[in-house]
């Protein structure tokens, strides 16, 4: 497959939820200089990465994969940065206790800047102007300016993606993600009259650490406390940026996509036939598909085997989202065909983008309660079918937002107004991002046990 295929491939196929550029020449500099520019990850990282998800597979790691909807070139900073990996940390460690498996941090970071729109234009002041795509595509301000594609945006994106990853880098091995601290800030969280509830968790966790400081295991003695991998992931939408990143690996001599550990086809450019699948299929990175209420048995079938031809384990992750109620409709289905076929999948909730709606003060929101039952649904259908819920993957930020209504803190609709910063979907906030790790986390030590009891049983 690797070598019959090129990476200019998807040119010739139907292309869908991209930018037209006006001005072709000046896309082709722009590529032409991305080529010339180091890769901003590295084929080692993401054959890690798709040994980790190998072992998600098999029930022994769990996928948290979380971040921006569509990050912002204005909005960039080492302080938004440091509080989104913050709160993944955080999280990390409540699935783990839940779990009791290694947790895998893939962050929607570095690279995650487009985005697909429903329509190709919008009305805006009763002006219609072409949709904003996301900031390596267009700008976010109503005017025909700053809406029209500008390749050179593609430059920008890079330069930030560079700029995230050497500081997530330094977040991951200089002493910020030290588990000590880390479970020090669960404790901060805990210590709130609203979160009273996650406080006995918090608890064990802290008695856990002291424990094994006790026992003489301390981030002095094992690297692996004071340290931690983390991963980046986009959705791989804009096909020239992604072209023009894509590198040979010297050691194995096949294609790597050098933007982000881990891409993904989105629920609207999933054609089996189409220019994304094309291109994804051709890379060695792990690659995440998105599995809505439209996804056929058949198509599956066919994308499985185009994106997964020799079924490598941790190569392809499953992100399934149908918004609250609809699970037990469509996901059992899915599942079966995954059984039937034999394929190697890690199977993913994104419980986000099949539970947005306007809210009566006219903002989109997502309620906190429709994300919950989301993902208690994901859980339960993989109990009742027997199979294994691999990971969860989550728009959010470690900004003190008020986008998604509910939580402890009870974000309400009139709240909204007040800190809603988003440029395309409403995020969960630190506080209801660290809340879901500890549901989700009650939802592992429920299978956990069950698991146990059926071991003691034969």
């Amino acid at each position: 497959m690797a070598k019959a295929w090129m990476k200019s491939d998807w040119r010739a196929k139907p292309r869908v939820q991209m930018p037209d550029y006006p001005d072709q020449a000046a896309v082709s500099a722009v590529e032409a200089q991305l080529g010339h520019l180091p890769p901003l990850v590295f084929a080692g990282e993401a054959r890690r990465l798709k040994a980790d998800l190998a072992k998600a597979a098999k029930g022994e790691a769990f996928l948290l994969q979380g971040g921006d909807c569509a990050e912002s070139f204005t909005e960039f900073s080492a302080d938004n940065l440091r509080d989104t990996f913050k709160v993944m940390l955080q999280m990390a460690i409540v699935l783990t206790w839940g779990a009791k498996v290694p947790v895998i941090k893939v962050g929607r970071m570095a690279g995650q800047f487009a985005k697909p729109r429903s329509a190709p234009t919008e009305m805006i002041g009763g002006v219609e102007y072409p949709s904003y795509r996301g900031d390596i595509i267009n700008g976010f301000e109503a005017t025909e300016a700053a809406r029209t594609p500008d390749p050179t945006r593609m430059l920008t994106a890079y330069t930030q993606a560079a700029a995230s990853l050497n500081l997530l880098r330094a977040f991951s091995t200089g002493g910020f993600a030290d588990i000590h601290r880390v479970q020090s800030w669960i404790a901060g969280f805990t210590d709130e009259d609203e979160a009273a509830r996650y406080r006995e968790v918090a608890e064990r966790i802290s008695d856990a650490m002291e424990f094994m400081a006790a026992a003489g295991v301390t981030s002095e003695t094992a690297h692996e406390l004071a340290a931690v991998d983390f991963y980046t992931s986009h959705e791989a939408l804009l096909l020239e940026y992604e072209e023009a990143m894509c590198r040979i690996d010297s050691t194995t001599g096949l294609p790597v996509a050098g933007s982000g550990h881990m891409l993904w086809i989105g629920d609207r450019t999933r054609q089996v036939d189409g220019a994304h699948v094309e291109f994804c299929r051709g890379v060695q990175n792990p690659i995440g598909l998105k599995c809505g209420p439209s996804t056929t048995e058949e198509d599956l079938k066919v994308l499985m085997a185009k994106l997964n031809p020799e079924n490598e384990a941790g190569r392809l992750t499953l992100i399934a989202r149908f918004g609250a109620g609809k699970v037990e409709d469509h996901l059992p289905r899915l599942i079966r065909t995954v059984e039937a076929e034999g394929a190697e999948v890690v199977w993913s909730c994104d419980p986000m983008h099949g539970n947005t709606i306007k809210s009566a003060s006219g903002f989109k929101t997502r309620p906190f309660e429709s994300v919950l039952r989301e993902v208690r649904e994901f859980f339960a259908v993989h109990k009742a079918e027997g199979t294994i819920p691999g990971g969860v993957h989550f728009e959010m930020t470690g900004k003190d937002v008020t986008e998604c209504t509910g939580g402890v803190r009870a974000v309400s609709d009139e709240d909204l107004s007040s800190r809603y910063h988003t440029a395309c979907d409403p995020r969960l906030n630190a506080s209801q991002s660290l809340e879901l790790a500890f549901l989700v986390a009650e939802e592992l030590q429920d299978r956990r046990a069950m698991k146990k009891a059926a071991a003691a049983a034969v």
